[in-house]
């Protein structure tokens, strides 16, 4: 009896010490691993994740990387200098001229469209669809293209009206365009945004009027832009001229979900470039670049674009 009482007095004060030796290991492991959990958190903390933009060395005057989604500005420099507009000028242009024309009416190329600088194979006389040739007109930069549209759309109301006073109306059109939506520092000369001298643009903006054009041309007009992301196309026109047009973004087949883009260079404006590209489902990011070099406004615009990525992966 008094042998069954020690013995179990015996297991329990095993039980007791092992129960205290587990209590005892699992305090030090606190203690000892605790801090270094908490320090290794600490060490990849988003506070501490370097801002991919913050890096970039660009050589354009101005830029601007702007989530239309969320209404996030992602990257702005000198987001309101006013610069030369190149042909970037062409997508106000073409809104213009779909806002005072339903697409499928037809243009006739006024023989006085092809005066103007650039050779885009257009032929006097022929017949275009006007959605074909506003088409054709922003993905290779077609003056004449664009001109033809102004001439043929610019003060419908006026049968006696010149050259000069129909491109007159026309871009006084394009100007109370930009007022309407708000581009207090875009103004335009011209419809093509040729240099009208050496040392004049043929139009000014910013890169945030730029891109508040894009955005809203994707949001109320997209099928005016829906054809900039193709790397060549094949028009006909109603004569059943063939026209091939290749796009003059030589980023056009390397950007992640290109949606539209559109390129501007003259003498006085330098390399000029305006995007929106979809890095996520239902994610539009426009970005735009201007005052940079003929090569220089791809490079730029590739910092963005990486930038971007980087940046939508990190948060």
């Amino acid at each position: 009896m008094i042998r069954d009482i020690l013995y179990k007095k015996e297991s329990e004060v095993k039980l007791f010490l092992f129960l205290l030796v587990g209590l005892v290991l699992l305090i030090v492991g606190f203690f000892l691993l605790g801090p270094r959990a908490e320090r290794g958190t600490n060490s990849v903390g988003a506070e501490l994740v370097e801002n991919p933009f913050n890096v970039l060395k660009l050589q354009a005057k101005a830029a601007y990387a702007y989530d239309a989604r969320t209404g996030e500005v992602l990257f702005a420099k000198n987001e309101n200098m006013r610069l030369p507009l190149a042909s970037l000028t062409k997508v106000m242009s073409a809104l213009v001229a779909h806002e005072l024309s339903p697409l499928y009416a037809t243009i006739t190329i006024d023989v006085r469209a092809l005066e103007t600088d650039g050779d885009s194979g257009l032929r006097p006389g022929e017949r275009w669809n006007l959605k074909d040739l506003l088409d054709f007109s922003l993905i290779s930069s077609s003056n004449d293209g664009i001109r033809a549209a102004a001439l043929s759309l610019g003060a419908l109301d006026r049968s006696a009206a010149t050259k000069e006073e129909i491109l007159e109306d026309f871009v006084k059109k394009m100007n109370e365009k930009a007022a309407a939506l708000d581009l207090k520092n875009t103004y335009f000369r011209n419809e093509t945004g040729l240099d009208e001298t050496e040392f004049k643009g043929g139009a000014y903006g910013t890169v945030k009027d730029m891109s508040m054009l894009m955005e809203y041309a994707l949001l109320h007009h997209p099928e005016i832009l829906e054809a900039t992301d193709e790397i060549s196309f094949i028009f006909s026109s109603l004569d059943s001229y063939p026209h091939e047009a290749r796009n003059t973004n030589a980023l056009a087949a390397r950007i992640p979900g290109l949606i539209a883009s559109k390129t501007g260079f003259t003498n006085t404006a330098g390399g000029n470039l305006t995007l929106i590209f979809d890095p996520e489902l239902g994610r539009p990011v426009i970005v735009t670049v201007l005052g940079s070099t003929e090569r220089g406004r791809f490079d730029d615009a590739t910092k963005l674009i990486n930038a971007t990525m980087a940046y939508i992966n990190e948060n």
